[in-house]
């Protein structure tokens, strides 16, 4: 038998899953979880909490546990509170603004107010060396020893109250030779051996100074804060009994070790969403569904991914820390391979206001876990979108399950009257259903954006709804974006956690290499794709065997990405490689399926244009689980509620009495024809006046419209 948990902190609420897994039972693994607020203090406190709570129902002991899985907002918060360590960047001579002048591109061209986010460290804090590589890794400047050594000297000799904990070092296309880099850090180390230094070199060996140059000083920024948490929370977990190895998951969709983790905090930016995604995948995987549109929403966030052929849309860069809502630009890029989704302030925390037109607006700012919306009675008084779902009947107390909270109806109304109500002169039932109506919307719109960026029709995807307040959500989502079939899996509200428990082991190593396809150098790629290879290979071993298996003979999935553009362009497109090292005829193959990827991406490829790679990844994971396809059924029974409940009902523009369904009281076959809310102890599943759902084998309620054909079946 096999313990393990899943534990993933978000900005409310901070899920924790356990799965025991007898294989003696025939009824597969068993799970068990929990919510409980975030304590942002002392986030693994929540974390320790929750472990007890699950692991004392299931009647187990923490010795027991064999596997703990983490993911944290800790990196993400810190980037945008700016609670990182004090931190210094050493760069090339005429480079210390970069990380300030930016691209000097413009998100809103128009905007003569237009605000971007503060680079991470301050001017006084840049240091510069006379030395330079040209972009071939010739060397124009040699690094000066003596000049290096002084300005060591001057990185030691400061105040106390100024001292750095951290430094990033990122030279000029150190990408292509990191010698320079790694001879300052040895003597820097040499005198600082405390500090935490990072090298772009190592962290992110990508061209594109800007984004280089500030991805090494978020992770060096990161770094004494992840390194000191990881170790308190594997200390903490080790003084409660459990013995088990830790592993974080990282933004790529994979597992590594704590000390992987504590040297590249930076990937760890988007491991909550990056669960999610795996999660919806696992699902998507099971039903056979090869378009899916993940939905999470949790109490600070709702994050949407595309997922094709089981797979999510993976990407090498993204932002955090975005000053104008979600578009693109305007927020701190990062060269890390990523899940690719959009995310926006659009949670059950989510703060309502008016703005000076008069409209409602909703997000970025969240009541969070402290002091939480006005309905939670820990002491918030602003209205939030949970506040609104009280107000219209979507959420009540006998039937919220979040520990410790008993939500108050008449804090929701007063909240909204007082923020919104009095300011647009309507009561606070009609102030909720605006709020509602705007935090939809917005999801929607982000849907959208998503999938044109992508170049993807979306109302031809299936939605998977996950997070603790999707599935309240995701049946109005779904008509808002003509979407036709709409899954809530069971453990939706902890769906993050879950999906760590499916992760792989799995690591991706990027580099920059120019190679023209007309003067292909096959040696050369297929050498740098080697050491590539190898390394991510290094970090996935390492990870694995540290769980105590066997590393001879294991057996591992790979990879190979190349990125590539029509010479000119700025930037540039993903276009698998073979396995197969390249041979001459390799530049050709390799333009021919950057002219079909590009075709795809939009719509026609560009004849005579030269063609070009820049990029090249590969990814290393151990095999992805094999899953039980679900053999959907249609109805066979209608489900009659006993009991009613007044809840508003977006479709229809009125209030109705909705039909109240336990989930655990469902059983294979059983419909639910709306206006419905199905509840279940961590989340409520609501259908509106045109939808049902059918119980489905695996336990997912697929939701569709009233009348469709194959959810009726035989009782049409």
């Amino acid at each position: 038998m096999t313990m393990r948990i899943g534990a993933d902190v978000g900005g409310t609420f901070t899920d924790v899953v356990l799965e025991v897994d007898d294989p003696t039972s025939k009824s597969g693994p068993e799970m068990f979880s929990t919510k409980v607020l975030t304590t942002y203090g002392a986030p693994e406190q929540g974390i320790l909490d929750g472990v007890r709570t699950v692991v004392a129902e299931a009647g187990a002991n923490l010795a027991d546990l064999d596997t703990f899985i983490h993911g944290t907002t800790l990196a993400t918060n810190a980037l945008i509170s700016r609670t990182g360590a004090r931190t210094a960047l050493v760069t090339t001579d005429g480079f210390r603004d970069t990380i300030e002048m930016r691209t000097e591109g413009r998100f809103e061209q128009y905007d003569l107010n237009l605000v971007l986010p503060t680079p991470l460290i301050q001017r006084s804090d840049r240091h510069v060396l006379r030395e330079r590589l040209a972009a071939d890794g010739t060397v124009l400047r040699p690094f000066d020893e003596d000049e290096a050594r002084a300005l060591v000297e001057a990185l030691v000799d400061r105040p106390e109250d100024e001292a750095y904990e951290a430094v990033a070092v990122g030279f000029i296309h150190a990408y292509v030779d990191g010698t320079h880099e790694r001879r300052f850090r040895d003597l820097l180390l040499e005198r600082l051996p405390d500090v935490a230094v990072s090298i772009s070199s190592e962290v992110a060996p990508q061209m594109r100074e800007f984004e280089r140059f500030n991805t090494v000083c978020t992770n060096a920024y990161l770094q004494p804060l992840m390194a000191t948490y990881l170790r308190r929370l594997a200390d903490d977990l080790a003084a409660t009994g459990a013995r088990c190895p830790v592993y974080l998951i990282h933004s790529g969709g994979g597992l590594v070790s704590v000390d992987t983790a504590a040297r590249f905090p930076v990937r760890l930016v988007e491991s909550g969403p990056a669960g999610g995604a795996i999660f919806a995948a696992d699902i998507a995987a099971r039903h056979g569904l090869d378009r899916v549109l993940s939905y999470d929403m949790g109490g600070t966030t709702a994050k949407i991914c595309l997922i094709e052929d089981q797979t999510p849309r993976t990407a090498k860069t993204f932002e955090v820390a975005r000053t104008h809502r979600f578009t693109r630009g305007s927020g701190m890029p990062i060269a890390i391979p990523v899940i690719e989704m959009i995310e926006i302030g659009a949670g059950g925390g989510s703060i309502a206001t008016v703005d000076l037109l008069g409209q409602i607006r909703v997000g970025p700012l969240s009541a969070g876990a402290e002091p939480g919306p006005a309905s939670y009675g820990l002491g918030g008084t602003e209205p939030t979108v949970s506040d609104a779902n009280v107000v219209l009947g979507r959420l009540s107390a006998d039937t919220f399950g979040a520990p410790g909270i008993d939500l108050d109806d008449s804090a929701a109304r007063t909240a909204l009257d007082r923020a919104v109500g009095e300011v647009l002169d309507m009561d606070a039932d009609t102030a909720a259903v605006g709020v509602a109506e705007v935090v939809d919307e917005n999801m929607a719109n982000a849907a959208r954006v998503h999938a044109v960026e992508n170049g993807k029709d979306v109302a031809a995807f299936t939605m998977i709804a996950f997070g603790g307040g999707a599935p309240l959500h995701a049946g109005r989502l779904c008509e808002k974006l003509d979407v036709d079939e709409l899954l809530v899996p069971p453990g939706a509200s902890v769906g993050s956690a879950i999906g760590f428990l499916r992760a792989p082991f799995a690591y991706e190593a990027l580099r920059s290499h120019h190679a023209t396809v007309d003067r292909f150098d096959p040696a050369a790629v297929n050498a740098m794709l080697a050491e590539l290879a190898d390394e991510a290979t290094t970090f996935v071993t390492e990870a694995v065997g540290s769980t105590g298996a066997p590393v001879d003979g294991l057996k591992l999935e790979t990879e190979r990405w190349a990125y590539m553009r029509y010479a000119g362009q700025g930037w540039e497109i993903p276009v698998p490689v073979d396995a197969t090292p390249f041979d001459a005829v390799g530049g050709e193959l390799l333009a021919n399926r950057f002219e079909k990827a590009y075709e795809e991406f939009f719509g026609r490829a560009i004849a005579g244009l030269a063609v070009e790679a820049i990029g090249w990844s590969v990814r290393v994971a151990t095999p992805r689980a094999t899953v039980d396809r679900v053999q959907r059924v249609a109805a066979s029974r209608d489900v009659v509620p006993d009991r009613t409940r007044r809840v508003y009902d977006a479709t229809s523009g009125s209030t109705t009495d909705a039909g109240v369904v336990q989930r655990h009281a469902l059983a294979v076959g059983d419909r639910v024809v709306g206006p419905a809310v199905i509840v279940e102890t961590q989340t409520t599943t609501l259908l509106s006046s045109t939808q049902q759902a059918v119980m489905q084998p695996d336990g997912c309620l697929l939701v569709t419209r009233t009348g469709d054909a194959d959810a009726l079946g035989a009782t049409s």
